[in-house]
C-alpha cells in the first residue's frame, strides 16, 4: 500500500513544478560560464583595450585557480572523493619550478638546476603524480571523515616540509628571479601567461569531459555511487580510484608550477590547508561533478575576494556564509523548507475551515 506520509514527503523534497526551474537555471548558467570561458580567452586584448591590466592580472589568476579546482573537481565529481589536503600539490608544484630556477642563477644542485619551462612542469607533474599514488595508496583505503583527514595530515606534512626549507627561504616563501623558459613563449609577457593558464584550465576541462563518457569514467561514477557493489562484479576499485587521483594530483601541480610562474613567487602558504578550503568552496559553489563548475566557482572566489578584502579584513565570514547557502540550496533544503511551510499553511487553513 502507498502510505501517504512517505509520497508527501518525497513531494515535498523534490517538487515536480521545481524540476523545469532548475533545468532552466542549470542551462543559464551554462551558457554564463561558456562567455565567460571566451571572456578568459579574449582578456588580453580586452584589458588592453579598457587600458585596465590589472583585469588581466584577475583573469590570469581565475584561470589557475580554476584549473586546480577542475582538477579537485575530477576526484569529487566522478569518485565522490573529498579531499582536505588538495593544496599539497599546488606547494609541490610551485616548489618544483622555484628551486631549480634559484639553483641555476646562485649555483648548486647541477642535477637540479635549470631554466627550462618543459623540465619544470614535467617534474611538477611526476611529483604531483608521485605523491598522489604515494598518499593515495593509504587514504584510498579508507572513506567518508577518515579519508578527509588522512589527506589534511598528508597536506600538513607538505604544508611544514616546505616551511623547513631554510635554503629556500623557509616560512618566508622563494622569489623567482626568472620564469620558466619555453622556446617561443616570453612568460615575462602578460598576455602569453595567461594564454599558457587558459591552456591549462581547458586540458583539465577537457580531461574530466572526456573522462565522463569512457568506460573508466563509468566505472568511477559507479564506485563514487556504490564502492562494494562494483567490487562484487568485479571491478577493480582501488585501482580506478588511484589512477584518477594520480592524474589528478599531476594536473594539480601543474597548476601550482602555473601560479608559481605567474606570481614570481612561492611560499609554504601555497600548501596550506585553507587553500584546499578555497578550492573546495570553489567547487561546491560550481556543483560538484559539474565539468564547467569550477569555471563559476573560481570567478566567483576571485572576485569575492577581491571586493570583500578592500573592504574588511574578516572577508572569509561572507565566504562562509555564501558557502553553506550554496550547499543548503545544492542539498534542496531551501525547496523543500518552502514546501513544507505551503504545505503546513493549507492544513492549517483546512483545520480553521473545519472549525468553522
Amino acid at each position: 500500500m502507498n502510505d501517504p506520509k512517505r509520497n508527501g514527503a518525497a513531494q515535498i523534497q523534490q517538487p515536480p513544478r521545481a524540476r523545469p526551474l532548475i533545468r532552466r537555471g542549470a542551462r543559464l548558467l551554462l551558457y554564463a560560464e561558456i562567455v565567460l570561458l571566451a571572456a578568459l580567452l579574449m582578456a588580453p586584448w580586452l584589458s588592453a583595450w579598457l587600458n585596465l591590466p590589472f583585469w588581466l592580472d584577475l583573469a590570469t589568476r581565475m584561470s589557475i585557480l580554476a584549473m586546480a579546482a577542475a582538477s579537485l573537481n575530477m576526484i569529487m565529481g566522478l569518485a565522490g572523493l573529498v579531499s582536505f589536503g588538495y593544496a599539497a600539490f599546488l606547494g609541490i608544484g610551485g616548489y618544483a619550478v622555484a628551486i631549480p630556477v634559484w639553483h641555476a642563477v646562485y649555483g648548486g644542485a647541477d642535477w637540479l638546476a635549470g631554466e627550462s619551462g618543459l623540465f619544470h612542469f614535467a617534474l611538477a607533474a611526476g611529483l604531483g603524480a608521485g605523491w598522489a599514488l604515494l598518499t593515495g595508496f593509504v587514504a584510498l583505503r579508507t572513506r567518508g571523515v577518515h579519508f578527509l583527514m588522512i589527506t589534511l595530515a598528508f597536506g600538513q606534512m607538505i604544508f611544514y616540509l616546505l616551511s623547513g626549507l631554510e635554503a629556500y627561504g623557509g616560512d618566508d616563501g622563494l622569489t623567482l628571479d626568472l620564469r620558466s623558459q619555453i622556446a617561443g613563449l616570453n612568460l615575462d609577457d602578460a598576455a602569453i601567461m595567461h594564454w599558457l593558464a587558459v591552456a591549462g584550465l581547458l586540458l583539465a576541462l577537457l580531461l574530466h569531459a572526456g573522462l565522463k563518457r569512457t568506460f573508466f569514467g563509468l566505472v568511477l561514477r559507479g564506485t563514487k555511487a556504490d564502492d562494494q557493489k562494483m567490487r562484487a562484479l568485479g571491478y577493480p576499485v582501488f585501482a580506478v580510484q588511484l589512477s584518477l587521483y594520480v592524474l589528478a594530483g599531476a594536473l594539480a601541480a601543474l597548476s601550482g608550477g602555473l601560479a608559481a610562474n605567474h606570481a614570481a613567487f612561492v611560499s609554504p602558504s601555497m600548501a596550506e590547508w585553507t587553500r584546499s578550503g578555497d578550492l573546495l568552496f570553489m567547487v561546491i559553489l560550481g556543483g560538484s561533478g559539474r565539468v564547467t563548475g569550477p569555471l563559476t566557482g573560481a570567478a566567483v572566489f576571485v572576485i569575492l575576494e577581491e571586493v570583500l578584502s578592500s573592504f574588511t579584513r574578516y572577508w572569509h565570514l561572507p565566504f562562509g556564509l555564501l558557502l553553506i547557502a550554496v550547499a543548503l540550496h545544492q542539498a534542496g533544503a531551501f525547496t523543500a523548507f518552502s514546501a513544507q511551510v505551503r504545505a503546513r499553511g493549507k492544513q492549517g487553513a483546512m483545520r480553521a475551515e473545519a472549525d468553522q
